[in-house]
């Protein structure tokens, strides 16, 4: 619904201007009438007009005068307070700009308003931080729907190949071709499962409630603890009562991918998985730590990304779908945290989430879990 046109802004500051001048004005000559009067008598003699000055000779040669006084200044306002307006307001016309061209899709445009900082450069600056981060945020989603089509299709090709072969050669194997399309189907459920879990996440629309990190770290070790016995990893769970705020579905599946991830890679055998649940002043900690190959900062540095997987990860049966680190990642920034990847100096990764805190329960304070092995 549109807006009916008003007075613009500047003109609004001219007026403004003008009349602020004009009432100094008023108050000025109101001061010197009063002042003068104090000094002039009021007796009315004409013969004495101009040896003896009274109030109405000066009234009636001071009113004209003022008058003239007060006309000059109404004009110097107003010219002075559109040019000045003008020149107040130019930052405030690139900004305007800069915004239809974002409307328009143009987010790569910047203002960068010149000079030091007052409030328009802080309102300019802070604009071209929104722009920044927009157009960030867009590129990762083309990237992340053209890596999700792409991932898409693939098994759904695989099972039009399939299907193909099943209805060209009567012959085949149908035992074998079901095995696969099964296969091929239930990855393509939990690359689905997954968006929805991401999509869900990122778009924050889940409830809050209480919630106790270490007995979600706890649940997901003992969940994959079949997992962890066929890859020989060893899992341990140490920790106090760590309350949190947010959702429970969401944060299990957070702990659950940084273990799954964890345990598949690991060393080929013996491996270790620690799993620490603490609380600070402000925040409560989960930090998830394994054992394996050294990794590059770099390489580390990519992991969060949808999709990311390298070679090793390809070759496993537990290899995911490449969206468990990058659900993490926006279940950890959908919570207020923040997540922390670095790499251990004797191989593996040591990731850290770190959420608010809340008031821990009054019921006393958990102990440590122990160790669990498998």
């Amino acid at each position: 619904m549109g807006r009916r046109p008003g007075l613009s802004v500047r003109l609004k500051l001219t007026l403004s201007y003008a009349g602020f001048l004009m009432v100094a004005g008023v108050l000025l000559l109101t001061a010197v009438w009063v002042f003068l009067l104090e000094y002039v008598p009021d007796d009315w003699d004409k013969r004495m007009l101009h040896e003896n000055p009274n109030r109405q000779l000066l009234a009636y040669t001071f009113a004209p005068a003022a008058a003239t006084v007060l006309a000059v200044l109404l004009v110097f306002g107003l010219l002075g307070g559109w040019v000045l307006a003008g020149r107040m307001l130019a930052p405030l016309t690139r900004i305007t700009e800069a915004t239809r061209a974002a409307t328009h899709g143009s987010l790569s445009h910047r203002i960068r308003l010149p000079g030091r900082r007052d409030e328009f450069r802080e309102l300019s600056d802070a604009f071209d931080t929104m722009l920044a981060r927009l157009e960030a945020h867009v590129a990762e989603q083309e990237r992340f729907a053209a890596n999700a089509s792409h991932e898409l299709r693939t098994p759904l090709a695989i099972s039009k190949t399939l299907l193909e072969v099943a209805r060209t050669d009567p012959n085949r194997d149908t035992d074998e071709i079901i095995d696969r399309l099964y296969a091929v189907n239930g990855r393509a459920i939990d690359l689905t499962e997954a968006l929805l879990v991401l999509s869900r996440a990122d778009r924050r629309s889940f409830s809050r409630e209480r919630v106790d990190l270490s007995l979600l770290a706890e649940e997901a070790a003992e969940t994959l603890l079949p997992l962890a016995e066929e890859h020989g990893v060893t899992v341990e769970t140490h920790g106090e009562i760590t309350p949190a705020i947010g959702s429970p579905a969401l944060l299990l599946q957070l702990t659950t991918n940084l273990v799954h991830n964890a345990i598949v890679h690991n060393l080929p055998e013996q491996g270790t998985v620690r799993v620490t649940t603490g609380v600070r002043r402000e925040t409560v900690v989960l930090t998830v730590e394994n054992t394996g190959a050294k990794v590059t900062p770099h390489l580390v540095a990519t992991l969060t990304e949808p999709f990311r997987r390298g070679a090793e990860r390809l070759r496993t049966h537990h290899a995911g779908v490449g969206l468990g680190l990058a659900i993490v990642k926006t279940i950890t920034r959908a919570h207020d945290g923040t997540l922390t990847l670095a790499p251990r100096p004797d191989g593996g990764i040591l990731i850290t989430v770190e959420l608010p805190a809340t008031d821990p329960p009054a019921d006393g304070v958990r102990t440590s879990y122990g160790r669990m092995e498998a």
